[in-house]
Parts: structure tokens; sequence; C-alpha cells
């Protein structure tokens, strides 16, 4: 008997296996943030009464409300919510640096990374609106489905030492989101930005650090490799790299600050041993912003 079936099982098992927990840690973070109306409290197109306002001379009289004008000597027009649906894409860093946690059965950046933004894509298709992943990977869309197809495609782990934001599958208007530690290249980031910016695209960057990266604890003679262990680098002073370490950091968050600013984004820093709601509550927030 060929071992054909049983080696196919192996493989759809393990690949499986991430689903369930991630999908379960996002829906229990999402479950920690209460939402209302979604912010879409404004004019529009829709079927929601919103408010009366007084006619001007650009309606029509069919939209004139005359109940509500027979109580006044001015006439009144109903105002409805906006209720057309905004599209939002995900970019999660899947890249190798992302693995990295410094306490043994941490959180990894990864980790947290994929179950903020799922959970945020969770918040978002409650609140009507469709949620897809760049790069064409996921066209933006509604339901439950798409969720579990998020999961799946946010389970998979790149060999890359650090990823890059695909910008592709933008829809003009629309809104973004790309987590990630923004270790590697920024002409990638900027790049992608520039895209979105071109668009017309509005969103968050969302950076994600271990604390070790932030306090370099480093001393003596240290071993740095990366992730994927194709870049190494030994010393025999570790602390001698700590300011410069530090402040190369600091002109990183920095640039990407500038780069949020000037483009109409909104940028935060997250620590994987900070709490997972807090930076959940800032993303949807941020995500809600429109300019």
């Amino acid at each position: 008997m060929s071992d054909a079936p049983l080696s196919l099982r192996s493989r759809a098992e393990s690949l499986a296996a991430p689903f369930p927990p991630l999908l379960a840690e996002a829906e229990h973070l999402a479950a920690t943030v209460m939402v209302g109306d979604h912010g879409r409290r404004r004019a529009g197109v829709g079927d929601t009464f919103w408010q009366y306002r007084p006619a001007q001379n650009h309606d029509e009289m069919r939209a004139i409300d005359w109940r509500r004008s027979a109580r006044s000597d001015a006439q009144f027009v109903q105002d409805k919510e906006w209720q057309i649906a905004q599209s939002i894409l995900l970019w999660v860093d899947q890249s190798a640096s992302m693995s990295f946690t410094s306490l043994k059965d941490g959180t990894t950046k990864a980790d947290r990374a994929r179950a903020l933004a799922l959970a945020t894509a969770i918040l978002l298709l409650r609140g009507g609106e469709r949620v897809g992943l760049t790069g064409n990977l996921l066209p933006p869309r509604r339901g439950e489905t798409q969720v579990t197809q998020m999961a799946a495609l946010l389970s998979e782990d790149h060999s890359d030492d650090f990823g890059t934001p695909n910008a592709d599958g933008m829809l003009p208007h629309s809104r973004a989101l790309f987590v990630s530690d923004f270790m590697g290249d920024l002409e990638g980031i900027e790049t992608a930005m520039q895209k979105a910016a071109e668009r017309d695209v509005r969103g968050a960057l969302v950076q994600i650090l271990d604390p070790t990266e932030e306090a370099f604890p480093f001393d003596g003679r240290t071993i740095f490799e990366s992730m994927s262990g194709t870049l190494s680098h030994e010393t025999l002073k570790a602390r001698d790299l700590k300011s410069r370490y530090l402040d190369r950091l600091a002109e990183r968050k920095d640039r990407l600050s500038q780069l949020a600013r000037a483009t109409g984004w909104q940028f935060h820093t997250h620590h994987t041993d900070s709490s997972a709601t807090s930076a959940l509550l800032w993303t949807f927030t941020a995500l809600e912003r429109r300019a």
C-alpha cells in the first residue's frame, strides 16, 4: 500500500494546525473591543435616518420631508447615514524576522502581528466593511468565509529574512493596514506607501517589536544571527554597539513616522509584552479616521 495518502494527510494536518489557534485568539481579541456604528455617521447614500436639515437650493422637491416641514415655516430634508462599504486591505509581514521572541515560550512578533491583523479584520467585517489581503492574494469581501481564508494565508511562513509590503491590488480611496517589524530595507515600504498615496489610500502602519529589540541588553561576546541564519555578526563588546543601535532604531521609527504623516497614514509601535487589546483599539481607531 502506498504511503502517499498518509503523507498527504500529515502535510495537510501540519498546514491546518495553525488555523484554529489563530482564529480563536483573534476572535477572543476582537471580543474585548466594543464597537458602535462604525463611525459612519455622516450624510451619504443609505436607508437609515440620521438627521433633519434645512432644505437648500440644490435639493429636489421630492427630497423634502413635508410632514416635518409642516411643523415649521422652513422646509426640511432627511439626511441618511453613509452606508457604502469600504474596502480595507491588509499586509502582514510573514518573513523569518517576525518569528523572533526573546522569552522562552513567549509571544513571537509573528503571532502578535497575525492575531492583531485578523482581529482587526473581524471587527471591520462585523461593521459591514469588505476586507482582504494585498498583493491580490485575497480580494476584499465580506463574510465568515473571508476570515477563515485570511487565517489560512496569514498562517504561512516565508523564508525571506525581512518582509516588504505589497501594495498591489489596492483600490482607489480605500484603506490599508501594514503590520511588520519594519526592520528590513526601508525602500520597500517607501515604494509601497508611494503607490498607496497615488491611489489616495489611507491607513495605518503598526510596528511590532520584541522588548529586547528596544532595550538591547547584550554585553560581552555576542553572536547576532538573522532568524533564517543567512546573516551573522560576532562581537566581543556588545555593549559598545548599544548606543549606535538605539540611535539607528530611533532614526528608523522617525522615518516611518514622517512617511506616515506625509501620506496621511498613522504610525504606531507595539511591543509583544504589551496588551494586545490596546494595540487593537489603536489600530481600529486609526483605520476609522478619514481625511
